[in-house]
């Protein structure tokens, strides 16, 4: 669990390190506001991915001639664990072959959430939603594309506001049917 009371102490000496004055008005109640903060961004570093999956993993039969899911656009941001700076402007794109049962819509997107409220490489944030999605709707048939911005590139060190990074996630019949791949990598900027 998230220890917040420790997040203040820290937050305080980080803006003593900085060189400022946490009891002026400004900053009095920084600490606190920060480890609120903190609570919500990185709720997901609560579960494991198997807990998200049965949190979200509400499902229902599939229709005999179900074909591929596909929800895209789902947007999320969390933060990169080298420099814990936002990564943001992330879209996500998802999709798997049902096996017998559907997910619930809204549950794939709950999904994408849960997984980014963690400190997080975009890399590792699509396999774990992969991990998640076919543990949820039992199928072993997922793919993850995500494309993102990181501010450990456009606010700091080289500066490349332009620069977007997109990753690719493909499991079972989607690691070998170009296809598949389609459904979800066409139009991702």
């Amino acid at each position: 669990m998230i220890d917040k009371q420790a997040i203040e102490k820290h937050i305080r000496g980080i803006l003593i390190a900085l060189g400022d004055d946490p009891d002026r008005e400004g900053l009095r109640e920084t600490p606190e506001r920060v480890a609120r903060m903190y609570e919500e961004v990185y709720a997901g570093m609560n579960y494991t991915n198997h807990e998200i999956a049965e949190m979200f993993g509400k499902t229902f039969e599939a229709p005999a001639n179900a074909g591929p899911v596909v929800v895209r656009d789902i947007e999320v941001f969390s933060y990169c664990e080298h420099h814990l700076a936002l990564m943001y402007d992330m879209s996500v794109n998802v999709a798997y072959l049902p096996h017998g049962k559907v997910i619930g819509l809204s549950k794939i997107a709950r999904i994408c959430d849960m997984a980014a409220k963690r400190l997080q490489l975009q890399e590792r944030l699509g396999s774990d939603i992969a991990e998640i999605m076919m543990d949820a709707a039992g199928t072993s048939d997922v793919g993850v594309v995500i494309a993102g911005t990181h501010s450990c590139m456009t606010a700091r060190g080289i500066r490349n506001a332009s620069a977007r990074t997109i990753t690719q996630t493909f499991c079972g019949r989607f690691s070998e049917d170009w296809n598949l791949q389609r459904l979800i990598t066409e139009g991702v900027k």
